[in-house]
């Protein structure tokens, strides 16, 4: 019963260390096969002009790139 609940905790404690880092870098999960992009598509929305919304989205996830740790 001590393994179960010690490997239990372990594991406990590498997803909730796994859980902190997602939210300090507020980054969007990515699969490894490269997503769009491998696909030859550069964005998901293809227009001219984004609304506002996806604008301002855009402007984060922009800052996050540019003051990220890594």
């Amino acid at each position: 019963m001590t393994t179960f609940l010690l490997t239990f905790g372990v594991l406990l404690l590498v997803v909730v260390a796994m859980a902190i880092g997602y939210l300090v870098q507020r980054k969007a999960i990515s699969g490894s096969c490269g997503g769009l992009g491998a696909m030859g598509i550069e964005k998901a929305c293809d227009c001219d002009n984004p609304c506002e919304k996806r604008q301002a989205r855009m402007k984060k996830e922009q800052f996050w790139q540019e003051n990220k740790i890594i």
